[in-house]
């Protein structure tokens, strides 16, 4: 993930003659990109090393041919990555009326992927015309060429600016482990796995009412016991002393 910054590419070539069966997909909703960039590596996986499942190879199949366009209108209008793609997706209570178009004094933040294809390494942004080549690279020097790629993708922002994230698609270790017998590991990898979904119950959570009912009893007990003036003239004073401390530098705890 990085600043989206341009539609042109700064590095490598739009390759308009990319193979017919590679999957490209421009993207036509917003905030879709993490899911279209995962897609993107996946439906162009080697189908002898990687298994996507039936749902996913119908789908591959069903769009092979598709123009990019209307393969990501197909992808917006699929059930099943709709629902995968919402079940990440925090709640809300308030109903944003400002919504608006992004413009560039805005922050933009955007998923790719990078991927071999039939001995090339492409770029793959749903917000460009066509995948970027990279030149060539087969599935073994996938780590030493896609890694100049990306430092010079990085290079492009100022010193300054660190909002990046690197993520790989990868082996469910839990295959690895029933593979080789590995108890211990397959109950390390079934626990983080329960781990991330309470992680991700906490975080698709809205907590906004449970804080308002808990902010109402916590007031109507400061009311009820007469403390309520002095509660707020001493977290007044708190949050001035933690001003002072931050503007002089100082540790705020």
């Amino acid at each position: 993930m990085g600043k989206n910054r341009s539609e042109a590419p700064m590095d490598g070539r739009h390759d308009m003659d990319a193979p017919n069966h590679m999957f490209f997909a421009n993207q036509t909703i917003q905030n879709a990109c993490a899911t279209q960039a995962i897609l993107s590596v996946l439906l162009n996986a080697d189908k002898e090393q990687v298994d996507i499942g039936d749902s996913l190879r119908e789908f591959k199949e069903f769009t092979n041919g598709f123009p990019s366009d209307l393969r990501g209108e197909t992808l917006s209008n699929s059930d099943l990555i709709r629902d995968v793609h919402n079940s990440f997706s925090r709640s809300s209570p308030f109903v944003d009326e400002g919504t608006r178009q992004a413009t560039e004094e805005d922050d933009l933040y955007h998923f790719i992927a990078y991927t071999p294809v039939n001995g090339v390494l492409y770029e793959i942004d749903g917000l460009q015309p066509a995948p970027i080549a990279h030149g060539s690279c087969t599935q073994d020097e996938f780590c030493d060429k896609v890694i100049p790629v990306i430092h010079r993708r990085i290079d492009r922002y100022p010193p300054s600016e660190i909002r990046f994230n690197l993520m790989a698609v990868v082996q469910d270790l839990r295959v690895k482990a029933v593979e080789i017998g590995d108890e211990e590991m397959l109950a390390r990898e079934e626990q983080k796995r329960n781990d991330w979904e309470t992680e991700n119950e906490l975080r698709r959570h809205n907590f906004v009412g449970f804080i308002h009912e808990l902010l109402k009893g916590v007031i109507k007990e400061k009311i009820k016991g007469g403390t309520y003036d002095e509660w707020i003239k001493q977290t007044k004073d708190l949050n001035l002393q933690k001003a002072i401390a931050a503007r002089k530098g100082e540790p705020v705890d």
